[in-house]
């Protein structure tokens, strides 16, 4: 029984050019207590794989976080799949606005502690007494309210070239990092003002919304399906867009244009733009905004030591990439003394 990928990233993406079918990029999550989430894992695995999908998900006895690339043939299949799991019937599913062919390259289900690295003791809270779910219409009005408090859940580099009119964007690596320091500084608004948050698809907020509440606020409201689906109902509804930017996704697009402006500027050389990519030295791998000029320039790498390291023999490249780990500790995002428009 197959339960792991037998071609590399290369050789799927020529697959998927040859194949040429429409593709649909999507995400959802679930909290739900999974008994078993290594089971589990490999039932996914088996189904998914016989209908080519694609994507990142993660498992945990806490519950599911799936993005992902269906094709558009077999949408209806996949979906009475997850229609034939109790708790996955009718799950909101949060389809891109922007689709392509090599959204994700492999399917990769894999069992993790927590489907989203908070940091938090469940055990110490309710994760169950979340925050009032509201569809762009009301998150709308509760913006424009000025008893409002807007916060963004995301990380720097994902503010950065996105969020909505007015929203404080925390200067953090990682989502466990935001929620003390957003703690902090609104401890004396818990009472008088009303919390309003959002994220991508809306996980992040599920759970800091019940921590929040926790914590003391009393009126912590949170984006129902988070910018993905805000984005959809703003064009569905006709209604005004409060969004400014690009969504950054996590898939190989890394990033959905939600309205025409650019509000972040190339790390290389300040000029606007926002568009992400990762360093082409795979020792250094940096993802950072850099401009068409400047990836010509610099042969798409974030310094000119990494320039000079693709331009050694491949089997010397690897030897100096020989016991990293792909991680954040080594991988970071958009923090390097090199880039010196960095916001």
């Amino acid at each position: 029984m197959q339960l792991y990928n037998t071609l590399s990233a290369k050789e799927r993406a020529d697959l998927l050019e040859k194949a040429g079918e429409d593709r649909l990029t999507l995400s959802f999550y679930q909290y739900a207590k999974i008994g078993n989430p290594e089971l589990f894992r490999y039932h996914l695995f088996v189904a998914w794989d016989e209908m080519s999908v694609l994507g990142r998900i993660y498992v945990a006895h806490e519950g599911i976080n799936g993005q992902l690339s269906v094709p558009a043939k077999n949408f209806n299949q996949f979906k009475e799949f997850l229609d034939g799991i109790y708790f996955l019937k009718d799950v909101r599913l949060n389809i891109a606005i922007e689709h392509d062919l090599k959204s994700f390259l492999k399917l990769k289900v894999k069992v993790r502690h927590k489907i989203v690295a908070d940091g938090l003791n469940d055990d110490t809270f309710d994760v169950t007494n979340k925050g009032v779910h509201v569809n762009a219409e009301k998150f709308n009005d509760l913006i424009e309210d000025p008893n409002t408090v807007l916060v963004d859940m995301r990380n720097h580099y994902e503010s950065e070239i996105g969020h909505f009119k007015g929203a404080i964007t925390p200067d953090v690596d990682t989502f466990r990092d935001s929620l003390d320091i957003i703690e902090e500084d609104l401890k004396d608004h818990k009472e008088d003002k009303k919390l309003v948050m959002y994220c991508t698809g809306g996980i992040r907020c599920e759970k800091a919304s019940a921590y929040y509440k926790h914590k003391g606020f009393k009126n912590v409201f949170q984006l129902e399906g988070g910018i993905i689906e805000y984005a959809r109902q703003v064009e569905a509804q006709g209604l005004e867009n409060k969004f400014i930017g690009k969504n950054f996704v996590f898939d190989h697009r890394r990033g959905e244009r939600i309205s025409e402006d650019i509000i972040a500027q190339c790390h290389q050389c300040g000029k606007p733009c926002d568009t992400h990519v990762n360093c082409a030295n795979e020792a250094c791998h940096l993802l950072f905004i850099q401009c068409e000029e400047c990836a010509e320039k610099m042969e798409n790498c974030c310094s000119t030591e990494c320039v000079d390291i693709i331009q050694l023999p491949y089997e010397t490249q690897k030897k100096l990439r020989s016991g990293k780990h792909n991680s954040n500790k080594i991988f970071k995002k958009g923090r390097s003394d090199k880039l010196k428009y960095k916001q």
